[in-house]
């Protein structure tokens, strides 16, 4: 396609929430623009639009531009229109995935018959979230866990979920977009029924503390919509007939939803449940490896993440030191094993420094303002001198621990969006990171081939990554997902700031080069080398897990020529504001 121009703008940021079929629409854009559109030059920028032509299907598509990327991530306003003829025509979200169907369709030769059906799932989830948002609460960390309204935004259906029995009253009453809080189903459990791990006492007290059960039984929380959906497995009928299994009911402390929606925040602690609700690719279910493995994780981590944790004292693991669950002998498939099973996180007491207020950092990058932590509210009329301070001193926390981990520890941390959380002061500026979820995080090989000789291979082989793609996925989460869409909403403050955010990244990654060697695979990140971006929307079109997910590269901003050009090409725009001739 041709060349393309555009102009900037003082700002591209937003003050309202779109409309849910709009804001599905352009969540669907953008990831036919990366997988799909992009990869294959289907695309340009021109008059201030977005082209972008289906070639198999024959469409030609178009959508008003606030923002360019130089990462290609744009910023949509408006419509996304087809034409027509002489003529544009509007489309809604069903329209525009369905064009989307019939080119993956011929591109593949293979039909998927769950697209359609998932995409409204996540429509439907986001118009109701929309339409029946709670006011927040007084806990700013609560509220940015429960605040993504719309998901992550190259995704497909971030917010489709399917259950068994589920309805919009089910969803609702235990959705972190409804700021769901609510009490426990309880199980008392014969003791020699109870399968746990524990390398914590503090964390199996938790689990003790939150009621009492008769003499020879343990207590087994368990999320009540899990619970629901469970309640007619016949081995837990019988064990409840036998009485060996007692039915508690629901009571005590409420525990809030966090953004994982099966993750529950209370009584001093993080309990990361089973869930059977396929939530955007997966079903939510903590598998007898995942269970098994967080915990051994925890323990095999520990001199790792100390060490760590003494260079980087303002980054630090929430750790998962236990795990609990049923363990019937007439459940051979697992299911009850698998089901009630649950994780003890350590609770943000446990890591975060006094006086700052941890927020999720997937609320901080929204692209709209959906809470107080969303960063045009976090930091409210900030010029351009505060936003790099705050930038450079964000990375600086965020990217040397993750480069360290990898590179002198041979393991591979998942710091995507909704794994970080931002320490901030009472001014909001960064002044520590926390990492979570244990599963995401894997191990090389090559650099732990003793600790995991010792461990089961059903456990050792989910817990592991060869050395590239454990680099790929460094860098997918770090810089695709985090890095890029953080300094995507600080660059909707000030457009004209986008290149120098982008060589303060190129900066602290020389600097963590510098002092350490410089090793291949950093060298290559800095020469501009293409970036590794998961292809969420194939991979949900090809019905793959998430681990079998595949990659589709992008144009790097870090390579120095790209951002000097860039920077030279804000600068024509804000002195002279004239367009300049830029492509894709």
């Amino acid at each position: 396609m041709s060349p393309s121009s555009t102009t900037t703008t003082t700002t591209a940021a937003v003050t309202a929430l779109p409309g849910a079929d709009l804001a599905v629409t352009h969540t669907l854009l953008n990831c036919l623009l990366r997988e799909v559109s992009g990869p294959e030059h289907q695309t340009a920028v021109t008059d201030g639009r977005l082209l972008l032509r289906l070639p198999r299907r024959g469409a030609l598509l178009r959508v008003a531009l606030r923002r360019t990327s130089l990462l290609g991530a744009h910023r949509f306003a408006g419509p996304v229109e087809l034409a027509t003829g002489d003529d544009w025509t509007a489309l809604g979200w069903r329209e525009l995935a369905e064009l989307v169907q019939a080119e993956l369709t011929l591109r593949t030769g293979v039909a998927n018959d769950e697209f359609l059906d998932q995409l409204a799932s996540s429509a439907q989830g986001v118009g109701a979230a929309l339409a029946e948002r709670p006011a927040p609460g007084a806990d700013r960390y609560l509220e940015s866990e429960q605040a993504l309204l719309f998901g992550h935004r190259f995704h497909p259906a971030p917010k489709s979920r399917s259950a068994r029995g589920a309805d919009g009253t089910t969803w609702a009453a235990y959705a972190p977009e409804a700021r769901a809080a609510f009490p426990l189903r309880y199980l008392a459990v014969r003791e020699e029924l109870i399968a746990e791990r524990s390398v914590d006492p503090a964390a199996t007290a938790v689990l003790d503390g939150l009621r009492e059960v008769p003499a020879g039984y343990r207590l087994l929380p368990a999320h009540p919509w899990q619970y629901q959906l469970l309640s007619d497995n016949p081995a837990l009928r019988a064990a409840l007939d036998r009485g060996d299994v007692l039915d508690l009911g629901t009571s005590g402390p409420e525990f809030a939803a966090t953004a994982s929606v099966r993750t529950l925040h209370g009584a001093g602690a993080f309990l990361k449940f089973s869930l059977n609700v396929r939530i955007t690719n997966c079903l939510r279910k903590n598998a007898a490896y995942e269970l098994t493995g967080a915990v051994a994780m925890t323990e095999l981590l520990a001199p790792a993440l100390d060490e760590l944790g003494a260079r980087f004292p303002a980054a630090a693991m929430l750790r998962e030191p236990a795990f609990r669950t049923l363990a019937l002998p007439d459940d051979p498939s697992g299911a009850l094993f698998e089901g009630f099973g649950l994780i003890v996180r350590e609770d943000l007491s446990a890591r975060l420094r006094p006086g700052l207020t941890a927020l999720l950092a997937a609320a901080v990058a929204d692209e709209y303002p959906t809470s107080s932590a969303q960063f045009a509210r976090l930091l409210p009329d900030a010029g351009p001198a505060e936003l790099l301070c705050w930038w450079g001193d964000y990375l600086r926390l965020l990217l040397p621990p993750v480069l360290a981990a990898y590179f002198d520890h041979g393991v591979v941390l998942e710091p995507h969006l909704q794994n970080v959380l931002i320490g901030v002061d009472a001014g909001g500026r960064p002044r520590q990171v926390l990492f979570r979820d244990l599963e995401g995080t894997k191990l090389l090989p090559e650099h732990h081939a003793a600790l995991l000789a010792g461990l089961p291979p059903e456990v050792a082989g989910p817990m592991t990554y060869d050395a590239q793609r454990g680099w790929d996925r460094v860098v997918y989460c770090l810089l695709v997902n985090h890095v890029a869409e953080l300094l995507a909403v600080i660059a909707d403050q000030c457009p004209a700031l986008e290149p120098r955010l982008w060589d303060e990244v190129r900066i602290v990654l020389r600097e963590y080069a510098d002092a350490h060697g410089c090793p291949p695979r950093l060298r290559g990140l800095l020469a501009g080398v293409p970036l590794p971006a998961k292809a969420n929307l194939l991979t949900r079109w090809e019905r793959k897990a998430d681990r079998a997910a595949g990659y589709v590269r992008l144009a790097s901003p870090l390579a120095a020529d790209v951002i000097d050009q860039a920077g030279r090409t804000h600068s024509l725009h804000t002195s002279h504001n004239s367009p300049k001739e830029e492509s894709r």
